[in-house]
């Protein structure tokens, strides 16, 4: 039987410390919030031409595609943050930690978006391209109105999952200096010498933000169902 008493639970998470340092760490939130929005558009736009590259016959497209691709998904997201703010200096290019974080956290996700991208958009029965070729409608006009509305519902699980990673993943950016979440945490807990509470704290902060993201997915699955 465990046998622990009011000081030792006050050792494992102080109540008032916590409810004291919170305005604090929420402060950190909304720049969270924007390098995650920021980070996955970014991965949105270049993963998405990345998996159309992936999938071309051409040469030219698809193996830098393939190297690219192969390289983010093998390196630690950490080292590539570290050579983005901590080497380009070295070559005489410097970036603010800010710049480099989402800059990180988009080029990463690219590679893992692009997959994605690839999967769904192979998932569409090939009928429905050759549908729209018989009406002779162009390319991009098949994408946008046939082929995507079917891929996206395929892809919001997994392409939610990814939003999830990189939200989580910003507590990366402390290591940098950007004032994020787990950033004002690291200070409170320097200052206060309890780093239990406010790493707790945090997981408490961060749990509801992505219990709400995993809201939102459930609803666009329920949105784009329709096409399926």
């Amino acid at each position: 039987m465990f046998n622990i008493d009011t000081v030792q639970l006050k050792n494992l998470f102080d109540v008032d410390l916590a409810i004291e340092s919170l305005p604090f760490l929420l402060q950190g939130v909304p720049m969270t919030l924007i390098l995650s929005v920021i980070g996955m558009t970014l991965g949105l736009i270049l993963g998405f031409f990345l998996a159309l590259a992936r999938a071309s016959k051409r040469f030219i497209l698809r193996w830098p595609a393939i190297i690219y691709i192969s390289f983010m998904r093998g390196t630690p997201m950490i080292v590539f943050l570290f050579l983005l703010y901590f080497g380009l200096p070295v070559i005489g290019l410097e970036l603010t930690a800010f710049v480099a974080a989402f800059l990180a956290f988009g080029l990463n996700s690219a590679a893992y978006i692009a997959e994605i991208n690839r999967s769904s958009l192979n998932s569409v029965s090939e009928g429905q391209w050759e549908s729209a070729k018989a009406l002779n409608m162009p390319y991009w006009i098949t994408m946008r109105k046939v082929i995507l509305p079917q891929a996206i519902r395929i892809a919001i699980p997994p392409l939610s999952n990814i939003f999830l990673s990189i939200v989580k993943g910003t507590s990366l950016a402390a290591m940098i200096t950007v004032p994020e979440l787990f950033q004002k945490a690291q200070i409170v807990a320097g200052r206060t010498f309890d780093s239990m509470t406010m790493y707790i704290l945090v997981a408490l902060i961060y749990w509801p933000i992505c219990g709400v993201i995993a809201y939102i997915q459930e609803r666009l699955e329920i949105k784009y169902s329709k096409f399926l």
